[in-house]
């Protein structure tokens, strides 16, 4: 569904990706894993079309999407939910969910937040609440819900985890799970690389910049040298 090939990044001067290639079948959960500043978040800002490859191709679903613009991309299936979450802090839950659904004919809004809504119940409760004033977690899944709005092919997370309690961490990555049952595909990008892998098929790992190693997802949790690594021993 997805294939990277040699995406090479510059922030400035700073050589950010580094002849990065990979792939994403359709029904798969496919994780980044690595430490902060390896480059994960910026690789999926690139697929997103907010910053540029130098060079190589991006392709989702066959066709090449290298140079379509960002709202674009989101049409054509593929959407993003952000680090930090990036809500619209002074909308209300739905006013943030029809936000998501500007890709997507108006008829069928309502439907569509009526999913969101049976998918994550906390939403509904406070559907008229103004996002700011959720918790973190509740903003997590308000951006997750925004996403789903746009009905993505792949669904791309970026550090879902961030700043949320362990019980809430949980929550999230079973919500995860369900929607790759649901016939979601989900590119990954987890600081927290134990959860990443338990929920992924497949991982990679990056390290400044590149892919330094892919495999199963169970055979990276059982690789001495990722446990050190990522997994705490």
């Amino acid at each position: 569904m997805l294939k990277v090939t040699s995406m090479n990044v510059y922030y400035g001067n700073i050589y950010a990706v580094k002849d990065v290639s990979f792939e994403v079948a359709e029904g798969e959960v496919v994780s980044l894993i690595g430490a902060n500043g390896a480059g994960k978040s910026t690789i999926l800002q690139t697929i997103s079309g907010l910053l540029r490859s130098k060079t190589g191709s991006i392709s989702f679903a066959g066709e090449e999407i290298k140079n379509v613009p960002s709202h674009a991309i989101v049409k054509r299936g593929l959407a993003q939910v952000p680090e930090g979450r990036r809500v619209f802090l002074q909308m209300t839950v739905r006013e943030n969910l029809e936000m998501g659904n500007y890709t997507q004919p108006g008829r069928s809004m309502n439907e569509r937040i009526e999913q969101v809504f049976q998918r994550f119940p906390r939403l509904e409760e406070r559907k008229k609440q103004i996002a700011g004033t959720l918790s973190g977690g509740e903003q997590q899944m308000l951006a997750m819900g925004r996403a789903l709005m746009s009905q993505p092919k792949l669904l791309m997370l970026d550090e879902p985890s961030m700043g949320l309690a362990p019980l809430l961490v949980e929550q999230i990555f079973e919500i995860i799970r369900e929607l790759n049952e649901a016939g979601v595909t989900i590119l990954l990008v987890e600081q927290n690389a134990h959860m990443a892998l338990t929920v992924a098929h497949r991982g990679y790992v990056l390290e400044t910049g590149r892919i330094v190693l892919t495999d199963d997802a169970k055979a990276l949790l059982e690789n001495d040298a990722v446990r050190k690594a990522y997994l705490g021993g």
